[in-house]
């Protein structure tokens, strides 16, 4: 089943266009999320952003969310 939320998102982009993007608690976690991910990886041609967006849901085995497709972003 897919529903329609607005959540907090962690987005990576690749030259410019995204490739992932994960659902975070709030602000803060995904703020600190991006922290961590940028000392740890190479940033050449990459870009992590943080933000609210409005994205379809989908349920997973274990009962967690993951982001299906991002409709809209704040």
């Amino acid at each position: 089943m897919v529903i329609t939320k607005l959540v907090f998102a962690l987005c990576l982009f690749i030259n410019g266009e995204l490739v992932e993007h994960r659902i975070q608690d709030s602000l803060s976690t995904c703020l600190k999320m991006k922290r961590e991910a940028t000392r740890n990886m190479d940033m050449e041609n990459k870009q992590f952003m943080c933000g609210e967006v409005e994205a379809e849901l989908s349920t997973n085995v274990d009962g967690s969310k993951t982001i299906e497709k991002i409709i809209t972003s704040k």
